[in-house]
């Protein structure tokens, strides 16, 4: 009955914002598969939406008014877009000449980005007011006192829905896809509302475009066996990282970053690298079940991780790693910007000047300033993401730069760059370049992540390894083992996966008993071994706080 009673309780049942909690596995999945399947195909539609706006309902209140608005909105703008190409295309046809078409194109164009700008400041803006409103005047106030004035500007509170950063930037792709012509304005305001309410998404994405999944979620197909025995398998996959791995480590974490100032720079580093590890497993996981859940109604979601950890390169690392997000900053920040005229005609001037690879850099860059700085700040409202997104900045345009140079010095040296040992050490470098930069991620603010890298580099030391070290971290050995044998799975796993071997795909050939005996073992390993029970207090899903 407590499960109940909290599942029902309006706005507060921060439970259900995880995909593996009791809420969610137990009652809601569980009630929304079973009265699905029941249903004739026009009524699988209004329930998808009605369990997408209860889903929301639940875990936010009354805040589910954002929700609707930006619906409502994406839906009006789009049509206000669509008769204006209507009547752009009706005004052309009547055009004397080439001229006269040439200027109603342009005529009309200059209102449609009037009209992105409109939907901009309505999404963007409400985004912006209620996640950066502290931050920004908090900086103001700080730099008033600093000019030694005693004013003070006061700082409203606002609530903030769950998953708002998600959904505003799947209802901005909706309007610019519209605007380019990738898609057409749709006029079916029960698929609007399904593409931007499907519950498996809701709360930590993946960050959809419109042509992935609007038309799949709308067409609601009958569940298969195929499908819910793939999306269960996935979910539980999912979970194996979360629980066992993401949840497990993270007393340690905390221990760590909460009182950084008492360890050396040997603890800092097993916090950023456990760090890594958890977030990694947290939000990967997340997406394993959020996919599977899709799955299990038919719907394919576009992935957003691809064993990132692969990665040869920083650059590499983030089409790997949140594919959706980078994917969303370089159609809609990056291609605009370093596409433009002027940028277009500052890199003509600069390959002048500086050749061909240097020239094109200098728009390259800017465009990339720009996706850094809005990933960052994308992340959270503080000055520890915006430097966490400086520093890939950095680190990307830093590669570009050094890339011919690096190739000539391989060529002079004769190496084979596609060796195992070169790979490795490519490998490595990345993934010290991605611990470092999760550590500012994760500090508690820029100064405390400047500390922590101090100590990093200038106290590093294996001799704080001491008796009841591991305890003083809240942690114990039969933890550490634990997370290792599930690393080593997901490992092999990868492996396979990297190397184009799709374990699930190839189960689903195998004899229906073994694949049965196989999900059986994995449930059994997350029941035995998963972080949960009496005195354990479930941790959020990491994401969805930005």
């Amino acid at each position: 009955m407590d499960v109940l009673s909290t599942l029902f309780s309006v706005g507060l049942v921060p439970k259900l914002t995880s995909y593996f909690s009791v809420a969610y596995l137990a009652i809601f999945l569980p009630a929304a598969i079973l009265v699905y399947w029941l249903l004739p195909q026009k009524l699988r539609r209004w329930f998808l939406l009605a369990a997408g706006y209860g889903f929301f309902w639940l875990i936010s209140g009354k805040l589910t008014v954002f929700l609707l608005l930006a619906t409502l909105s994406i839906y009006l703008f789009g049509l206000w877009l669509d008769k204006l190409n209507v009547k752009r295309k009706a005004e052309a046809k009547t055009a004397k000449d080439r001229a006269e078409k040439k200027a109603i194109k342009k005529a009309y164009q200059t209102r449609q980005r009037w009209v992105v700008f409109f939907a901009a400041v309505v999404h963007i803006g409400t985004l912006l007011v209620l996640k950066y409103t502290p931050f920004f005047l908090g900086n103001v106030n700080s730099l008033i006192k600093a000019c030694g004035s005693s004013f003070e500007i006061g700082i409203p509170k606002f609530m903030l829905p769950i998953g708002i950063s998600f959904f505003t930037m799947q209802a901005m792709s909706y309007i610019l896809d519209v605007y380019h012509g990738a898609i057409k304005a749709d006029r079916n305001y029960l698929r609007i509302s399904l593409y931007m309410s499907f519950f498996p998404q809701i709360v930590e994405g993946p960050i959809c475009k419109y042509a992935d999944t609007a038309e799949q979620i709308y067409e609601a197909k009958q569940i298969s066996y195929t499908n819910l025995t793939l999306g269960l398998q996935r979910i539980a996959y999912g979970m194996m990282k979360k629980v066992i791995i993401a949840d497990r480590l993270n007393v340690l974490v905390e221990t760590i970053f909460k009182d950084y100032e008492k360890f050396g720079g040997f603890t800092i580093a097993v916090g950023a690298i456990a760090y890594t590890i958890q977030l990694y497993m947290d939000f990967s996981g997340t997406m394993d079940a959020v996919c599977g859940s899709a799955q299990i109604f038919g719907v394919e979601m576009p992935e957003n991780f691809k064993r990132p950890f692969f990665s040869r390169s920083i650059s590499e690392f983030w089409k790997r790693w949140h594919i959706t997000l980078g994917a969303w900053f370089r159609d809609y920040i990056f291609y605009p910007i370093s596409m433009s005229k002027p940028m277009k005609n500052l890199t003509t001037s600069a390959r002048k000047k500086l050749g061909n690879h240097f020239g094109p850099l200098i728009a390259g860059a800017i465009a990339l300033f720009a996706v850094w700085f809005c990933n960052g700040l994308w992340h959270g409202a503080a000055w520890s993401y915006i430097f966490f997104g400086m520093y890939h900045f950095a680190l990307i345009l830093s590669g570009n730069i050094i890339a011919p140079l690096s190739k000539n010095i391989n060529d002079k040296l004769h190496i084979n760059t596609e060796c195992f040992a070169y790979k490795a050490m490519q490998i490595v470098r990345t993934t010290i370049f991605v611990i470092i930069g999760e550590m500012f991620f994760r500090a508690h603010g820029l100064k405390a992540g400047l500390i922590m890298f101090k100590k990093l580099v200038t106290d590093f030391s294996f001799s704080e390894i001491q008796e009841g070290y591991l305890k003083a971290l809240g942690v114990d050995a039969k933890d550490l083992l634990i997370v290792g044998i599930t690393l080593l799975i997901i490992f092999v796993v990868s492996i396979l996966n990297e190397k184009g071997i799709n374990i699930r795909n190839e189960l689903q050939k195998k004899n229906i008993i073994l694949r049965w005996v196989i999900f059986t073992a994995l449930v059994l390993f997350i029941f035995i071994f998963g972080a949960y029970g009496i005195g354990y207090d479930p941790v959020d899903p990491i994401y969805a706080n930005f």
